[in-house]
């Protein structure tokens, strides 16, 4: 696996990232440390968590493998802090009191005395935005993080951040992560812009649009009954959510390719995602080390300019404005 530079953070990482939802709850703590080991065997060294995963489990399995491997220096460590954690009334939010009780217990659950990355996971409209951004900056400014993130915001909540922490906070916005795939393509028409060229890293959420690219799910048949749709795991996740006629076009390019191209669905859909842009860095969610190991070979090879466009033909989501009129009348300048 190569390494990339994360944003203009100076910081490399992975150019997949392991994502571990899914530790503590369908998979149990030796699934995880299995599949930490193979991540770390393959070159990986971004690991991504967040206070909120199966109420703090997910956490404590990480910190418990970081532990016994005593590899915590080599490994570029992330966690959110957003969603409720408990029943009381300042238990969730971007809070400066939320926020420093939430980063205290991930410490503790990580077992280590800093994050590398510390994002908000979700935009607050209750805190005021300099409440928040002052709050991360004297994390950052007591060594308790190093770099500052946030996902699933808009474009607009982004730049606000952006400018206001340059220029009132002494805080820079490190990176966004939001979803992003085939079937999930908005994220292209603001937030992808904004990253490259604000200088953002960007981690891409649910690359695989919770396993409907990954081949589980064919058009007329029913779902596995082991799979997030046949077990009715998230509301995300399921057909009134995922499925079109874009979806189904979207997973017969990628039979075709995946067949002529000798690799399953999922690695020629992430590897679709590797070459969007340099600075995307896909979240893989496994709830095997099989399936892990499938992903990880999204990495390595690249799908031809004739495969990428036929995938692009099949994902391109209707435009609305102004972002059509933008398309045909106006030429964005690359970032470099």
């Amino acid at each position: 696996m190569e390494h990339r530079f994360f944003g203009t953070t100076g910081l490399k990482v992975s150019e997949l990232c392991l994502g571990t939802q899914t530790f503590g709850w369908v998979a149990d703590e030796k699934s995880a440390y299995e599949e930490l080991d193979l991540f770390v065997e393959q070159g990986g060294n971004f690991l991504d968590t967040a206070n909120v995963y199966n109420q703090g489990r997910s956490e404590a399995i990480l910190g418990s493998w970081l532990k016994k491997r005593g590899n915590r220096q080599a490994q570029v460590l992330s966690s959110k802090v957003f969603f409720p954690v408990g029943a009381g009334p300042n238990d969730s939010g971007l809070s400066r009191r939320h926020i420093f009780q939430s980063l205290e217990a991930s410490l503790k659950r990580l077992g280590t005395d800093h994050l590398d990355l510390y994002q908000a996971h979700c935009y607050d409209y209750t805190t005021r935005l300099e409440e928040t951004l002052g709050a991360f900056r004297d994390l950052q400014a007591a060594g308790k993080v190093r770099h500052i993130g946030v996902s699933n915001w808009n474009a607009s909540q982004l730049v606000k951040a952006i400018l206001l922490g340059r220029q009132q906070h002494g805080l820079s916005i490190a990176s966004l992560q939001a979803e992003y795939s085939l079937i999930v393509r908005s994220t292209e028409w603001e937030l992808l812009p904004v990253c490259r060229e604000e200088g953002l890293g960007f981690m891409a959420w649910s690359p695989l649009a919770g396993g409907w690219l990954s081949g589980k799910y064919r058009r007329g048949e029913a779902p596995p009954e082991n799979s997030r749709v046949g077990r009715k795991d998230r509301w995300d996740d399921q057909p009134e959510q995922r499925e079109s006629e874009t979806t189904w076009k979207v997973v017969e390019a990628l039979v075709r390719i995946a067949r002529q191209q000798g690799k399953s669905l999922a690695q020629v859909a992430l590897n679709w995602l590797l070459q969007r842009w340099e600075g995307i860095v896909p979240i893989l969610g496994a709830r095997t080390p099989e399936q892990l190991k499938d992903n990880l070979g999204a990495a390595g090879w690249k799908l031809g300019s004739e495969d990428i466009s036929v995938l692009d033909a099949a994902s391109d989501p209707p435009v609305p404005y102004p972002y059509r009129f933008l398309q045909r009348y106006a030429k964005r300048k690359e970032a470099t």
